[in-house]
């Protein structure tokens, strides 16, 4: 009788624990349940749907004529070095609990994901603090660096004769205000670095102020004042490939995509001249987005995933894949701005990137638009892929509706 009691305690005190135990899907395969099942309301499921579908993009599937019609081909230097592919239709998917429970267009098609791919930059920032190849996020940057070396074999043909008074390499903090800025600077895109990488000055990228404000106008202080720049995340990018000692996409396959079941369709580039040589060999640095081109390229599946696993705290099936204390701090705002923390997490908490949403609830963004959202009250992740940048928060509001009371 004892032994039958101890038993019932047992299951009653562990049977809840095991009934919650949380899906991952496993690479190359992602169960779907009707919405009826996981208690959702699917006429509102269907109308998000409807929504997603109808109010796809108004720009040029072809990207690089989007680029020139668009504000990126009017900037100074705007032409893009990297590649760049025609997008696919509107396409999303809507996991709920971990389970598929809507999804439109072409999930499986692998197209670029703009600055979506800057989340996965800090990413492999936070894998580097992890193993201890960066002290600390608040060091700064300049004492980790090494002279870059850039492969440039246009040089093999030029007179050495005329070229006798210029250096073989460069450095990326050999300013007095670049040698200010620390990680997390970079991180939060706060850092105001000076300079020009792979042809594309600082000034050049959104000069909104006008091109002669910008460029006659002081530094602001390191961690002061917010701009997205990509010049500066593709700064980091370099910056943090010196660390590993071996390009990035090598890093993320290895430490994050292999993890969680990634498709092997995925690829991360960079630009056409951004190839350097570290110890011996010829890697390619890679940029983080597409504004210029490059970037990542992946499926709604991959990026679903990658929501999913930020979702869950950097947890995948029981295994800590990023670090709990790195997501917290990437969802922490900064005082220059308080609707981001590290790129490119774009944070609620006061209500205004999408009003319908919990303040808890965040988004990996990119142009587009690409939109990964992360909603952990509600253990929902949506991925919309080439609707408007004002239509997502109408498409999150449905979604949310359909949530059962």
């Amino acid at each position: 009788m004892k032994r039958q009691l101890l038993l019932a305690v047992l299951i009653f005190t562990f049977a809840p624990s095991l009934l919650a135990q949380t899906y991952f899907p496993k690479k190359n395969s992602w169960e779907s349940k009707s919405p009826e099942s996981m208690g959702l309301d699917a006429v509102k499921i269907k109308q998000a749907i409807d929504f997603a579908t109808t109010h796809e993009s108004q720009e040029d599937p072809n990207l690089k004529i989007a680029h020139y019609e668009g504000g990126f081909g009017r900037e100074p230097f705007g032409y893009p070095v990297g590649p760049m592919k025609t997008r696919g239709p509107a396409t999303g998917l809507i996991i709920y609990k971990g389970y598929i429970v809507g999804q439109w267009g072409e999930p499986k098609r692998v197209d670029l994901t703009f600055s979506v791919a800057k989340s996965f930059l800090s990413t492999t920032v936070g894998l580097a603090v992890e193993a201890g190849l960066i002290s600390s996020e608040n060091d700064i940057v300049y004492p980790y660096m090494a002279p870059i070396y850039p492969y440039d074999p246009g040089k093999l043909s030029i007179n050495k004769a005329d070229h006798f008074g210029q250096d073989d390499t460069f450095e990326l903090f050999n300013t007095e205000h670049n040698r200010t800025i620390t990680w997390d600077h970079l991180l939060r895109q706060t850092s105001d670095w000076e300079g020009v990488l792979w042809g594309k000055p600082d000034w050049a990228d959104r000069p909104r102020e006008g091109t002669k404000e910008k460029r006659a106008r002081p530094q602001n202080p390191a961690g002061s004042v917010y701009e997205y720049n990509d010049t500066r995340v593709n700064v980091l990018a370099l910056a943090l490939m010196n660390i590993w000692r071996k390009p990035l996409p090598a890093v993320l396959k290895e430490k994050i995509m292999d993890p969680i079941g990634a498709s092997d369709s995925w690829r991360w580039t960079g630009y056409e001249n951004s190839f350097v040589i570290i110890d011996g060999q010829i890697m390619q640095s890679v940029s983080g987005g597409s504004h210029w081109g490059g970037g990542m390229m992946l499926s709604a599946y991959d990026q679903a995933r990658f929501g999913y696993l930020t979702m869950n705290d950097g947890n995948w099936d029981g295994m800590q894949v990023i670090q709990k204390s790195w997501i917290d701090k990437s969802k922490t705002p900064t005082p220059a701005n308080q609707g981001y923390g590290y790129m490119n997490y774009f944070l609620n908490y006061d209500k205004k990137d999408i009003p319908a949403a919990p303040t808890t609830a965040f988004s990996h963004i990119g142009a587009g638009t690409n939109m990964i959202y992360v909603d952990q009250e509600n253990e929902l992740v949506i991925v919309a892929r080439w609707i408007p940048g004002g239509d997502k928060n109408e498409l999150v509001r449905l979604v949310l509706e359909s949530l059962p009371n």
